[in-house]
Formats: structure tokens, sequence, C-alpha cells
């Protein structure tokens, strides 16, 4: 991608000097000397999807206006149903009939984040073992609710996905225990931070904003009364637009939030007086101008590719000694293991402290983990799986709210307007439950490049993970053992036939 100094390049040396020289910064550590470099100045980075980004928020905006105006109190007001007509089953639905909707969709995944970040203090803990424990439960009920409208398509999916669920969680279930504690610290340095919680509120607020013309735009379109087939694909063009629309908020609040939490943990905490002044502007300049094209990049493709490995590594710990399954298994997550090099998370924090490209912060952020055996304990920890059911969760209820006053007014509408509402929600609640997220990130990266700024933060929780971590690299290593013994017990048996 094409890289292009930044022309605010003097309006951010308060913030570049605040990670450089790291001799000041971590008194000298010589592991955090390694990973952490001083930096002159910021280039502009992946520019060409930051131009595709632009260009598709200028089209599908395009796009929803038209749809949501040419019905809006007035059928075909803007006289675009004669190019239409012949393959478009044209009804007499108007815009107003759908909108208010998804405005119930919009305003429960508003209430939901916002309580979220509320209660973050407080309540944090109770709330994501309650989402872990009643998703299960909540997917089994919308499944059986499908079925009784007579929805079995969708009724088998959520019936699977709440398989799928309960099987994840009993896969991980040993692994809860450290997942919270991880996410204990991490809700307590978010709380330190009330600038943090202040952002992902504004970011909120922006992407209602965004949501009121989406919505508009998608009512439109359901009002036109086309036939299923040809609904159901703009309804999914239009959900994709919305999905990476609200992945590049979610990851300019984690790329803020990363590089907030990593240069008050260099410093040893906030009130230090070395750290920087008007940090929050600096760390969301930097999102929105030279990093934006990075993060809009790794928008498209980090998300997919976390949860597929999530459920990979689920169903391999649980495999057992079924060789041809585990074969299999084992290639898709080699393969998955290799996409996770070039595309996850932890790259917003290397993009929000250091400005470096996406796949260049993604390759030294997992390289830095595996040379270091930090990997070991992010594949144990559970946290990002935890927080996307909460993510999951709100958005179920947000769409389940829509879909009940839809069946009332427009029962046969029910569906569409209810899937399509709950990914409203989900990227709503997305937008309070990142913070959280790129606090471990952050924590994770620090402990890997410089293990005393944990210690320095809070020496108990350092103990904690440390002893975790020595105790996954003693079972990584057995269970290599065992595996390679198993490999030469059957090399000796084929030699044995021979």
């Amino acid at each position: 991608m094409n890289d292009f100094r930044s022309s605010s390049s003097s309006s951010s040396s308060s913030y570049d000097s605040a990670v450089g020289p790291p001799q000041a910064n971590v008194m000298g550590s010589q592991s955090s000397s390694q990973g952490i470099s001083q930096i002159v100045s910021r280039y502009w980075r992946d520019v060409f999807w930051l131009v595709i980004f632009i260009a598709h928020l200028v089209v599908v905006g395009f796009a929803l206006g038209v749809f949501g105006l040419n019905r809006f109190k007035q059928l075909d007001r803007l006289n675009i149903d004669k190019y239409t007509m012949g393959f478009l089953e044209n009804k007499d639905g108007l815009t107003e009939d759908y909108w208010p909707l998804y405005a119930v969709a919009g305003g429960v995944g508003a209430v939901l984040g916002w309580t979220w970040l509320f209660l973050l203090g407080s309540r944090a803990t109770q709330m994501m073992k309650f989402s872990v424990h009643i998703l299960t439960t909540y997917l089994a009920v919308i499944s059986v609710l499908c079925f009784w409208i007579e929805q079995f398509f969708w009724g088998v999916a959520f019936a699977i996905g709440a398989a799928l669920q309960f099987l994840y969680v009993i896969s991980v279930i040993d692994r809860l225990p450290f997942t919270m504690l991880v996410l204990q610290r991490a809700v307590q340095m978010v709380w330190d931070l009330p600038e943090i919680t202040r952002v992902a509120s504004l970011f909120m607020l922006v992407m209602l904003l965004w949501l009121a013309l989406w919505s508009f735009g998608a009512a439109g379109v359901v009002a036109l009364g086309i036939g299923d087939s040809g609904l159901w694909w703009l309804l999914v063009v239009l959900s994709v637009s919305l999905f990476w629309t609200g992945a590049v908020l979610c990851n300019i609040v984690h790329v803020v939030v990363s590089g907030m939490v990593f240069l008050v943990l260099i410093h040893g905490g906030r009130e230090a007086s070395s750290m920087p002044p008007k940090l929050v502007m600096s760390s969301l300049q930097h999102a929105v101008t030279t990093s934006f094209g990075s993060i809009c990049y790794g928008s498209l493709f980090t998300a997919a590719i976390r949860t597929l490995r999530w459920e990979i590594r689920g169903l391999r710990s649980k495999i057992g000694n079924n060789e041809c399954l585990l074969c299999c298994v084992d290639f898709l997550f080699h393969l998955v293991e290799f996409l996770v090099r070039w595309f996850n998370k932890y790259a917003y924090v290397q993009i929000g402290v250091y400005g470096k490209s996406f796949n260049h912060s993604a390759k030294d952020a997992w390289e830095l983990f595996q040379s270091t055996g930090v990997e070991a304990l992010i594949a144990y920890d559970c946290s990002g799986a935890v927080l996307f059911m909460g993510t999951v969760l709100g958005g179920l209820i947000s769409g389940t709210c829509a879909a009940i006053w839809t069946r009332i007014k427009h029962p046969e509408r029910v569906v569409m307007v209810g899937s399509t509402a709950m990914l409203m929600g989900m990227i709503l609640v997305g937008l309070a439950m990142v913070v959280v997220e790129s606090a471990v990130t952050s924590i994770y990266i620090c402990y890997a490049e410089d293990p005393s700024l944990i210690s320095r933060w809070d020496a108990a929780f350092f103990a904690q993970i440390s002893e975790k971590l020595h105790q996954r690299l003693q079972h990584r290593s057995a269970r290599a053992r065992q595996v390679l013994a198993n490999r030469i017990d059957q090399i000796q048996e084929e030699a044995g036939l021979a």
C-alpha cells in the first residue's frame, strides 16, 4: 500500500515523543527498548483502502437517500419505479411504515450500549457472566419462535447457533476463570480512564447518525415490496456495507483506547508528569487521519477470521484421538493461524502507538507473541469470545424488539426487519464492548514487550498471568512430546509390518 508523510507531523510531536526514547519511558528496560522505537513522524498508511471506504460511503449514502426518499410520504416520489417495473414487484408500501421499526432497534441498542458503559465499573463482571450463560438459551428460544411463525430456515439457523454456542462454552469452560481475571483488570484500567468512555459514547452518537440514514434507506427498500430474492440481495448488500462501517468505527475506538492504555502503562499511571498533554485528541487525530486507511483495511477481514479461529480452537481441544477428524481440523487450524498472522486485533495497538500499516502491525505483533511465548497465553484466553457473546446478545435483544413490533404491523416482513435490526444492535453494543477488548490487547502487547510494565502496574496480576503462561508453555511442551512419541511409535509399527 502507498504510504505518504503526514502533513500534520508538527501537531503530533507531543504524542510521538510519548513513546520514545524507550529508555526514558520504561526506566531503561532492555526488553522494552527492543520493542519500542522512537517515532519521528507519521505517514499516511494503506491509502488505497481509505479511498475505497470513503467512495463506498458516498455511493451507499446516495443510494440510501434515493431509496428512502422515493417512498417517503408519497409513492414513487422520484419516479424510479418505471425503471424497476418488470423485475421488481412494486407495491404500495411507504418508507415511514418501516422506519420506526428500525428506530426501535437503534434505540434499544443505544440504551444497552450506554448501560454497559455506565455500569462498567460496578457490574461489568456480572454482565459478562450473564451473557455467556444466557446466550444459548436466548438463541434456542428465538429458534422456537421462528418455527412457530413458520420460518423454518431461520429456526434451523438459530438452533444450529444455539448448539454451536453450547458446545463452545463447554469446550472452554475451564478457561473462563482466567478469562474473567483478565477482563476484570482490563475493566479496571478502562474505568480509571474516564476519557475512554467519553470517546466510546461519542462514536456511538456518530454511529446513530449513520444508522438514521441507513435505516431510512433500508425502510425504503423494504417498502418497495420487492420479490423475496431481490429484497434479500439488496438487504445483504446494505448489511455488508453497514457491517464494514460499524467495524471501522469500532476499530477507531480500538486504536484510540489501545494507544492511551499503552502509554499509561509505559509511564506508570495517568497522573505521571511524563504523560503527554491532550492524549485523547492526539490519539483520535492519528486514528482518523494517517492511520484511517489501515483501520479501514483491517476492519474488512479481522472479525470473520477471529470468529472462525475461536470455533476451530474450541473444536480442536475436544476431538480426542480421532486421527481422521484431527487431521482435517489441523489443516483448517493452520490455515486460520496463517491468516491470523496478517489479520489480528493486536495490530490496532501497533497502529495506535507506532502508526504502522495494518499488515506490518499484525505481523510484528504476532511475531512478538510467538518469540516471547505469550501467544500460548493469548490462545488460552477467551476474553474476545466472551465480549463477542455480549455483543451478539445485545443485537438479539434489539432485533427481537423490532421483530415483535413488525409482527404486529407487517407480519410478512418480520424476519427481514428483525435480522437487519439485529445487526444494528450488535454494532451499537459492540462500540461499548470494544473499550474493554482494547485494554486487553494493550495489556498483552505490553506484557510481551516488557513484563515489568505489568508488574509495576499490578504485581498480583503480573504473578497470576506469569504463572498461567508457565503452565501453558509446559502443557504445549508435553503435548508436543506426546505427538512426537506417537509418530515414532507409528513409524516403528509400520517398519515392523514391512
